[in-house]
């Protein structure tokens, strides 16, 4: 594992921790000071941000510039309203689309909800996340295809 992956893992954890104390799943923090507290650049802090607390994840960041900038990083909880609600929002648009990634960080999402089995979400991910090529006609169908699972189990359950 390189220091970067390292260093970012534990940026991470830290907020994750941070997130999980509070009372309200939501945190406000200094890009400057976080990044003096490991010892790293903003950069960093950036990359941490822009890969690992996004919206796929069940994350909201907000950020201001500046002097007095500041972080805010929400986690935003799933339950079986909101993933019904998502279902009705991908049928209404069709030229949306998944990539692997997104469709990675969904369905693990959906895993830590507990809205999925770990088994149901290990099979969805069989499915719709590989490294064949993510060309828009792949991307279309793994949204067709997350759809139609997510369809099936929210009924079935």
């Amino acid at each position: 594992m390189s220091v970067m992956s390292n260093l970012a893992n534990n940026i991470e954890s830290y907020l994750k921790r941070l997130l999980d104390a509070s009372p309200n799943a939501a945190i406000i923090i200094q890009r400057k000071e976080l990044a003096a507290r490991f010892q790293c650049v903003p950069s960093q802090i950036n990359y941490v941000l822009s890969t690992r607390f996004t919206s796929e994840r069940g994350f909201v960041v907000e950020s201001r510039r500046g002097g007095g900038g500041y972080l805010q990083i929400r986690r935003i909880d799933l339950d079986r309203a909101k993933v019904s609600r998502l279902l009705e929002i991908l049928r209404e648009m069709p030229g949306e689309s998944f990539s692997a990634q997104d469709a990675d960080d969904f369905i693990s999402r959906l895993m830590e909800a507990r809205l999925v089995t770990r088994r149901e979400g290990l099979l969805m991910k069989a499915v719709t996340v590989h490294d064949r090529g993510d060309g828009e006609l792949f991307q279309s169908l793994r949204t067709l295809m997350l759809t139609r699972m997510l369809e099936v189990l929210l009924r079935e359950s």
